[in-house]
């Protein structure tokens, strides 16, 4: 079966543009890995492709959740194999694309054997001296604590989560999951596309006044019951607030800029920690043709 091809990168990108080219140039379908773009009544709010761009290629998880329903990597992670998996079916490319990270990292490596943190043993751990905690976790992984800055307090006592709820060594269990990782990398095939900052500012204000002028503000009015998950999406908060009043139409708009570049900046830290994603260079003057037609070529396996 054809391996899924991921897109990946920044809000205001490109990606959508990319994939629905690759898609058409390799006899693909797209799969969606916008934690936000899942759900149905947030398309503006969302930038999800147009009515006329998924008419150029077939899509896949788009506005296919309910405003009311939450959603984690782990259910997007179900739902994104169950279509990956009947596109391969059907002899065709899977083509990925989102910047949802931790989405994208679940469902390209799996969940990590990294155990999440627990409330109760923090509150615990917080109440013990810096001396207590580091000598707790010299005891309980040694090798893990010389690689510990010890005097970074969050730092210790994630490790000695990590020991306590895994009832093993924190640096073992990152070792193990460190050679999964590479195994899993081995086959995997994608791109990042960088733009550079003042040109994808650039695209994140026309996104933004774009948005706001496109029914974005009518779309959060509509809004019911909407779940946490959902009321994430950025744009939702700042355009709630304008609505009862708090802020101008101005200020809404500046306020939704600036969290999508910071956001954007996150999306670029972890992108670019991704090393099995190829780095691909894009501005205003690229030939999107021309670049499905090179990434097909580079990435697709045989």
């Amino acid at each position: 079966m054809i391996e899924p091809i991921y897109i990946c990168g920044p809000t205001a990108s490109g990606k959508s543009t990319l994939a629905i080219e690759l898609a058409r140039l390799h006899d693909g379908e797209i799969v969606n890995a916008d934690a936000y773009q899942l759900y149905n009544g947030i398309e503006i709010i969302s930038a999800a492709p147009s009515s006329s761009e998924r008419e150029q290629a077939t899509h896949h998880l788009y506005g296919v959740l309910k405003q009311d329903e939450l959603c984690d990597a782990m259910q997007f992670r179900e739902m994104a194999l169950d279509k990956i998996k009947e596109i391969q079916l059907r002899g065709k490319l899977p083509v990925v694309t989102g910047g949802s990270g931790l989405y994208l990292k679940f469902l390209s490596h799996g969940p990590s054997p990294v155990p999440s943190g627990d409330d109760d043993l923090r509150d615990k751990l917080e109440k013990e001296s810096d001396g207590v905690l580091i000598e707790k976790l010299n005891r309980l992984d040694p090798e893990g604590a010389a690689a510990t800055n010890l005097k970074n307090r969050r730092y210790v006592i994630r490790a000695l989560e990590i020991c306590i709820l895994s009832g093993r060594k924190m640096s073992e269990v990152k070792n193990d999951w460190k050679l999964r990782s590479s195994e899993v990398e081995a086959r995997l095939r994608g791109a990042y596309l960088q733009w550079d900052r003042d040109l994808l500012r650039e695209r994140i204000n026309h996104r933004v006044d774009e948005m706001l002028a496109g029914g974005s503000i009518d779309e959060v009015a509509a809004l019911e019951n909407a779940s946490v998950t959902c009321k994430k999406a950025i744009g939702v908060p700042q355009i709630e607030a304008y609505l009862k009043g708090d802020i101008d139409l101005n200020e809404c708009r500046e306020r939704i800029a600036a969290a999508t570049r910071q956001y954007a900046k996150r999306q670029r830290t972890w992108f670019g920690k991704e090393k099995w994603l190829t780095p691909c260079p894009i501005d205003t003057g690229t030939n999107i043709n021309k670049l499905a037609s090179e990434l097909g070529h580079n990435l697709l396996i045989d």
